[in-house]
């Protein structure tokens, strides 16, 4: 069994899929905060007092203290459960929720009004471009794909003036239909900006 976990934007998603890659159950909650108190039951609901052999957890970019609750969790099971765990891209994941002949590209949330966005092929997943951190008007004018999918894109399409936004968020039950080397990625955050939160200088 594979155990996927998301917590990386407003939403908490999780799903648990089978040797064939079927999703056999899954749970999309947007809850905002809360993260922490939330995802272990939910996981739990999901196991049902079962345990997986994988884990894949994302990774971010996003929520600093999300991708921190959902790696811990993570990294919790897979040492009570002997399981491995891996890490993917959670802007991929929100890439995977849609299916086009064209480059799509995910945006969410970056803090400070910025957003992280990244363009990805719309039929193989794979990056088109580095994952970026940067004001609407200057990911508009990075960032030309037709299609924004994430909670960020009607953002980006805003200050672009065209194109389509599919506001959204990442579903864990997606996670297969990524690239296999976006889903062997460090169970390690990606924060995509350094957090605001600096150490006192001696």
């Amino acid at each position: 069994m594979l155990l996927v976990i998301d917590t990386s934007t407003a939403a908490c998603t999780a799903a648990l899929l089978n040797e064939a890659g079927v999703c056999i159950a899954s749970r999309d909650e947007l809850i905002g905060r809360g993260h922490a108190e939330r995802l272990v039951p939910m996981i739990d609901e999901l196991m049902a007092g079962g345990r997986a052999e994988r884990i894949l957890i994302g990774v971010g970019p996003g929520s600093f203290t999300g991708i921190r609750v959902g790696i811990a969790a993570a990294q919790g099971l897979a040492i009570g459960w002997d399981a491995t765990v891996s890490g993917m891209s959670s802007l991929a994941l929100l890439a995977a929720g849609v299916k086009r002949d064209h480059d799509v590209a995910a945006a969410m949330e970056g803090g400070h009004g910025e957003l992280f966005v990244q363009l990805f092929d719309g039929r193989t997943l794979m990056p088109k471009s580095d994952m970026l951190n940067l004001s609407p008007a200057a990911a508009a004018a990075a960032c030309r794909a037709e299609t924004v999918v994430g909670p960020g894109a009607g953002k980006l399409v805003d200050a672009r003036g065209s194109g389509t936004a599919l506001p959204g968020w990442p579903s864990a039950a997606n996670a297969l239909r990524l690239p296999e080397q976006l889903r062997l990625l460090p169970a390690k955050p990606v924060y995509g900006r350094a957090p605001d939160a600096r150490a006192k200088a001696a």
